[in-house]
């Protein structure tokens, strides 16, 4: 058993204490020059070239054993995919794309060690981002440092953001907390009678997680509907059952839940053995993942369920057709099973390739300027950021029907009719 709690500290994935408010600062000078890096071949396995000479090396972080392994594995054949298609065109302005990827333990402490080392022992001319907000803000930091620009598909917490790093862009439509806006703008476009009068949240101990069922709460509640749970467990924890026991008494007709991936799964699982079944459900992430969310919970246990996306099979944005004919042809699979963090990573290379194109340079502190001016057309939409990196467009609402995830809504983009009440579970 552990104790919920409002406050605390988190707990990073190599499963060392840190305060929430203390400042990365100390940390990364101390850790700068740690040693221990693990190193995973993506591409070529040697040294990274210089600037100037005929490779572009990008150094990058991810994670590829550890809580975040599902998704630092779908970002890295995103990176991967993009790479291949940059370098079958002749490479990035004549130079090819030579990929230099490292496991980062899903650990906050190792990631620090792995960008410093990418960047002053291996000299990668660029570095692209890791896998969470939780890795993201100190490894912005270092690349910060440096003066490396920081393309990141998968870091848009309030505290990477907090951090206030000129030199990071998220590659995302907008934050992570604001994913959760489509979802309470769907249940509040509902007529009174078919809203949820009551809501529960569950939320893991995460800096990406909890912020989004937070900011839910924050409509729900100041429309009427009413909470009735509200915790918050740590990243360690064994067996979500108990949170999940408090979460069914309480008989919410909503559940947010504020997740991350392998707590996702726990908390589906333990619903079923619960027998308890929301009207609607709506997870942060883990649910968003086409392919590990119905190996984990069982494919007829997903219908109905939410989550925010930001590109789906079909999308008519530049290069979105492309990608999928790629991806497909390289990994294998359907258009259907493609996860939305390999087209994340990939615009990462969309977006030096206009860099590149309306420059004719790509070092980093011309990637800075550029993207800090314009909007820039991707498969994820156009994109733009404030001076902190934060994006300013809009998540979509996507739902498991059909044992596929699809778009529904808004309307302008859903390719069906979003279904409620979720049907009950059938695992």
């Amino acid at each position: 058993m552990f104790d919920l709690r409002e406050e605390g500290p988190t707990v990073d994935r190599s499963n060392r204490l840190t305060n929430r408010g203390r400042s990365y600062g100390t940390r990364l000078c101390a850790l700068a020059c740690a040693a221990g890096l693990v190193v995973t071949g993506c591409g070529s396995s040697k040294s990274s070239s210089s600037a100037g000479s005929k490779k572009l090396t990008i150094g990058i972080s991810l994670s590829l054993t550890g809580d975040f392994a599902d998704p630092g594995k779908a970002a890295q054949r995103g990176y991967q995919l993009w790479a291949d298609h940059i370098n079958a065109k002749g490479g990035l302005l004549g130079r090819k794309v030579q990929l230099k990827v490292v496991d980062d333990l899903s650990s906050p402490n190792q990631v620090v060690t792995n960008y410093t080392n990418l960047i002053t022992r291996d000299h990668a001319d660029l570095v692209f981002g890791p896998f969470s907000s939780l890795l993201t803000a100190p490894a912005g930091q270092i690349a910060k440092r440096f003066g490396y620009s920081f393309l990141e598909p998968a870091g848009g917490g309030p505290k990477v953001f907090a951090e206030h790093l000129s030199n990071l862009f998220f590659v995302q439509p907008a934050p992570v907390v604001a994913s959760g806006n489509v979802f309470a703008d769907y249940i509040l476009s509902l007529p009174a009678g078919q809203r949820p009068a009551t809501a529960a949240y569950p939320s893991l101990d995460d800096p990406f997680s909890s912020p989004i069922a937070d900011s839910i709460r924050a409509r729900f509640e100041a429309a009427g509907i009413r909470t009735v749970y509200k915790g918050i467990y740590p990243a360690e924890a064994p067996d979500l059952t108990p949170v999940m026991s408090k979460v069914a008494a309480a008989k919410p007709d909503v559940i947010v839940s504020g997740t991350q991936s392998n707590d996702a799964y726990q908390q589906v699982k333990a619903l079923i053995q619960l027998k308890f079944s929301p009207k609607y459900m709506f997870m942060s992430n883990g649910s968003n993942s086409p392919l590990e969310f119905p190996d984990k919970v069982g494919v007829n246990n997903t219908t109905g369920i939410f989550g925010a996306g930001d590109w789906f099979p079909g999308s008519p944005e530049p290069g979105s057709a492309q990608f999928t004919t790629e991806y497909t042809s390289k990994y294998g699979g359907t258009a259907q099973q493609i996860d939305n963090t390999s087209a994340e990573a990939y615009a990462c290379g969309q977006l030096l390739e206009l860099v590149a194109a309306k420059t004719g340079k790509v070092d980093n502190a011309t990637i800075i300027s550029t993207l800090h001016s314009g909007s820039w057309p991707t498969l994820l939409g156009s994109l733009s950021w404030d001076a902190n990196g934060a994006p300013t467009g809009s998540f979509h609402l996507e739902q498991w029907i059909d044992h596929k995830l699809v778009p529904v809504f808004p309307a302008s983009i859903a390719q069906h009719a979003p279904l409620a009440p979720k049907p009950a579970w059938n695992g």
